[in-house]
């Protein structure tokens, strides 16, 4: 049976060679009307807003968004459903990666950089990765050692929850195995897709409070496990998850696990292993004070570049119109493409079209740069896959047949948005025409 990439490879392919896609894009093909674009959401058996991939696709269908990027944690199994689902409803899928590391040079010096509670903290993306069924031989060893490494966190932090809410009068003997097979049961995923988030243990502890405690009866044990006065209404099972995680698991608290975090370079060569393209996350002002790291647009992007990162990412809702606007034209201008998405990964269900903080729209210039960044990951995809150069080569180096950064954005995203064109038509879209 074909894995979730062949099935794509074969779609791709069935496009035209890269020779005649070259030939299309310089032509100008592309959708006629530039589509609604998410480039990250995360999806179930990760902690996600969606109940399946199928839900998430008919979502992203019925909102008219037409390329959506997925960016899971330890496992991708789940891309073979996502393709299936994405091709069923005419949307473009880009596959990523989301990795956690630690910078010691940064942790040293206490610089903060896209997470605002601990210094020399990077979460860095990988887009369009292509090499992850099979994952080969390198790839599965350095993704064992993230996967071992948080397995045996939530493992610990899980059986200091049991001891907690034993001591506040709650029953609940939850290891991470039980909690485990609670997502299995709910999703009816395999248990070795299932690799823990903290949100997926605070979620199991407030469903047995739900089961075994009546609603008069929650908050006091609440109070009891905390130490403190809970805020949360007994019936609001989302503010109760975080609150365990707030007032038990963070650090400083009684649940907390020391994180285990791998290098920068272990990060960065898991998504050249997989066929990705490195990509910054940026937090901008989704907290106050900045990050320092991202004080200033100009020297983020010397840093990212310094480390052979190209490309940046936002998750508009966490930012005012105007950060998003000043960020974004900047990181453009100085050559790196530029991606936005939601992530989805609380149980809020948000509308699929990235908007700003409260739902502002994302300016119409800055929405073409994120079509842009999309396009350029589609390309990414596209060429790998017929074995071509992609935008960074296997060490992370940008595609030399180009002379500049603009000029690489530029080449690779007329080709992506032609590949998208034609891959909506094949589909028998009526949104892209050339």
């Amino acid at each position: 049976m074909p894995s979730a990439i062949d099935s794509f490879s074969a779609t791709l392919h069935s496009l035209g060679s890269p020779e005649e896609m070259s030939a299309l894009a310089s032509q100008g093909c592309a959708p006629s009307i530039r589509p609604r674009v998410n480039s990250h959401i995360h999806l179930p058996p990760n902690f996600s807003a969606f109940q399946s991939t199928r839900q998430a696709l008919e979502l992203a269908d019925a909102q008219d968004v037409r390329v959506l990027g997925a960016s899971n944690y330890y496992d991708y199994r789940v891309y073979e459903d996502f393709a299936v689902q994405a091709k069923r409803h005419r949307i473009f899928p880009l596959f990523g990666i989301e990795i956690i590391a630690l910078i010691e040079d940064l942790v040293r010096d206490g610089v903060k950089i896209n997470d605002p509670g601990n210094p020399g903290k990077m979460y860095i993306c990988g887009k369009g990765i292509t090499q992850f069924d099979p994952l080969s031989e390198k790839a599965l060893g350095l993704l064992q050692v993230i996967r071992n490494n948080d397995s045996d966190r939530m493992s610990v932090m899980s059986e200091k929850l049991t001891g907690i809410f034993k001591s506040a009068g709650l029953d609940a003997t939850l290891d991470d195995g039980a909690i485990r097979q609670r997502i299995v049961a709910r999703f009816g995923c395999a248990p070795e897709t299932v690799y823990l988030q903290e949100r997926h243990i605070a979620e199991a502890f407030q469903e047995v409070l739900f089961e075994t405690v009546p609603e008069s009866g929650r908050t006091s044990v609440l109070e009891r496990a905390f130490g403190t006065r809970s805020k949360a209404l007994p019936g609001d099972a989302v503010s109760i998850q975080n609150e365990i995680r707030s007032h038990l698991m963070k650090a400083g608290k009684p649940a907390f696990v020391e994180d285990t975090f791998v290098g920068f370079d272990h990060a960065y060569g898991l998504i050249l292993a997989l066929g990705g393209i490195p990509c910054y996350p940026t937090l901008a002002d989704g907290v106050s004070p900045l990050c320092p790291f991202e004080e200033s647009v100009e020297q983020l992007v010397t840093s990212v570049k310094s480390l052979g990162v190209f490309g940046a990412e936002l998750i508009p809702i966490r930012n005012k119109p105007e950060v998003v606007s000043h960020y974004v034209k900047q990181m453009r201008a100085s050559g790196l493409f530029v991606t936005a998405g939601t992530e989805h990964n609380t149980l809020d269900l948000l509308p699929l079209e990235p908007t700003c903080l409260g739902g502002a729209p994302i300016a119409d210039d800055i929405k073409e740069i994120f079509w842009e960044g999309a396009c350029v990951v589609a390309a990414h995809q596209y060429l790998t896959l017929h074995g071509s150069p992609g935008f960074v080569d296997a060490d992370g180096k940008p595609n030399v047949s180009y002379a500049s950064d603009q000029e690489r954005i530029k080449a690779f995203s007329k080709l992506g948005a032609a590949v998208i064109a034609r891959y909506q038509e094949s589909a028998g879209s009526a949104a892209g025409s050339y």
